[in-house]
């Protein structure tokens, strides 16, 4: 009886232990296989944005590129140059025209008993034409003060500037204007004679310049006015400054030739 019993409790722990399943073998689990470093994907940093409100820096490249020289000089001031150029070569010919018919003063009609050597003394009103000179001279100072104004962005300073020139520029026109009435009252005029002629022709082309630019500062001070003169668009600015102090210097030449030099 004890003999059974064993038997049975024998056959019943090895049923149990044949039903557990077999222990999962330990040890370290399989890493994971990398890439090649060849088979990495390189990820790029984003570029900054372009300056200047965007656009693509080719297209602003060849943008400025298209209108500039290849030796840096925009067109714009390029063009200006070869106008100031063509200008010299024609006043040029007028004051040798004038020289030309400066020594022919003993022509002129309705002046007896002026000396042949006092005669532009007698005519022209030096003292008068001297500070017209000046006046129009210090306009050259107030349009570097106007350009200066704009590149440190100070737009106020700047129309005053562009309106000062051109005031002084108008204040000396209209010095112009009274100096050539007196010529006709004395009896002076356009067709008198050949030197009258040279004359008016040489100062009153050299008016018609000064009047140009008047127009071309009113044109920048109200520019300015509506906000279209940046300080990046300085070089409109420096264009009429060109104009403007070739015009001054002409009426240098043109003052000491015809008013100064006997």
């Amino acid at each position: 009886m004890a003999t059974a019993t064993r038997r049975r409790a024998t056959a019943g722990a090895a049923t149990t232990v044949s039903r557990r399943r077999p222990p999962s073998p330990r040890g370290p689990r399989p890493r994971a296989r990398r890439p090649p470093l060849a088979e990495t994907v390189a990820v790029e940093a984003p570029t900054a944005p372009p300056e200047h409100g965007g656009g693509a820096p080719e297209h602003a490249e060849h943008g400025h590129d298209a209108h500039t020289t290849t030796t840096g000089i925009s067109n714009e001031k390029l063009g200006m140059w070869v106008f100031l150029a063509s200008d010299c070569l024609l006043f040029g010919g007028l004051i040798a025209t004038f020289l030309l018919y400066k020594q022919r003063l003993s022509e002129f009609a309705g002046f007896e008993g002026v000396e042949i050597n006092d005669l532009g003394a007698d005519i022209f009103d030096i003292p008068f034409t001297s500070v017209s000179s000046f006046v129009l001279l210090m306009s050259s100072l107030t349009m570097v003060l106007a350009l200066s104004a704009l590149h440190r962005g100070d737009h106020r300073r700047t129309r005053i500037w562009l309106l000062t020139t051109a005031s002084l520029g108008a204040l000396f026109i209209s010095g112009q204007v009274y100096e050539f009435t007196a010529f006709y009252r004395e009896g002076l005029g356009y067709t008198t004679n050949i030197f009258s002629s040279a004359f008016f022709t040489l100062t009153g082309f050299h008016g018609v310049h000064v009047t140009i630019g008047i127009i071309m500062l009113m044109s920048l001070f109200v520019l300015s006015l509506r906000g279209r003169l940046p300080e990046r668009n300085a070089e409109r600015v420096e264009i009429v400054g060109l104009y403007w102090h070739f015009v001054d210097i002409v009426w240098v030449v043109i003052f000491a030739v015809v008013y100064l030099i006997p």
